[in-house]
């Protein structure tokens, strides 16, 4: 039987018979991972098993096409952030995106190391301005690794890198001022922090979000549009409202 100990992120969890569960992780060295976990709907279990949550995983099965038997134990909580509003819907998103775009079994270590950066600056300044950059850079970088990265070095039109301010939805990459001109209602727009770092503000952090939302959408989530695509509504909803 093989066993597999690591840290890990929780994803995503379902109920599975009467009392248990399958929890969806994110692992350092092994990527996403499913498990069956005994009793998951338990009173003991339930505060565990939460999207957001860092755990002690251990996984056990006889074969690899067999779901693994899991086991988690509690190494931070981040149920208190899940009684306000917009980091519980930043959590709630992020989660389900990884649990969803991931394939199984394919290791994506700047992806966990983001993700716990995402969650830990959820974790350390609950207000947006503290943590929405971050989440656009993870989905910017959850592209990156799918395949589907954005080219945000250069002007698509004229080949320069200066005051570049926009992204093409066709070809996904950079157009600057100049390069746009006339044509700014049919490209996206490019946020500054994402060009020079920084947390930016509100509406910096919206239009990064409309632009990864973008690609996201048209990209990764083809097969999950009604299910996953709901938990970012819900978070760019409450943020336009927090920036209104």
């Amino acid at each position: 039987m093989a066993v597999l100990i690591t840290p890990a992120l929780i994803c995503g969890v379902r109920s599975h018979g009467e009392n248990g569960a399958i929890a969806r992780l994110l692992t350092p060295d092994h990527g996403l991972l499913a498990g069956y976990v005994r009793g998951g709907r338990s009173r003991a279990l339930r505060p565990v098993l939460l999207p957001g949550n860092s755990v002690k995983a251990e996984f056990r099965a006889r074969t690899e096409e067999q779901l693994a038997g899991l086991a988690v134990e509690l190494d931070h909580s981040r149920a208190p952030l899940l009684s306000e509003p917009l980091p519980a819907a930043a959590i709630d998103w992020i989660c389900a995106l990884t649990a969803v775009a991931l394939p199984e079994g394919t290791p994506y270590p700047a992806l966990y190391q983001a993700l716990d950066g995402v969650l830990g600056a959820i974790d350390a300044a609950p207000a947006a301005r503290g943590w929405g950059a971050a989440l656009v850079r993870y989905e910017l970088l959850m592209l990156a690794e799918l395949g589907f990265g954005l080219d945000l070095g250069r002007c698509a039109a004229t080949g320069g890198n200066e005051d570049l301010a926009f992204v093409s939805p066709r070809s996904a990459a950079a157009v600057s001022r100049a390069g746009a001109a006339g044509y700014e209602k049919r490209l996206l727009p490019l946020p500054r922090f994402l060009i020079e770092g920084g947390s930016g503000d509100w509406p910096s952090i919206v239009d990064g979000l409309q632009l990864t939302g973008f690609f996201l959408e048209r990209s990764v989530l083809t097969d999950w549009r009604a299910d996953t695509l709901a938990a970012r509504e819900r978070l760019v909803d409450r943020l336009k409202r927090a920036v209104a």
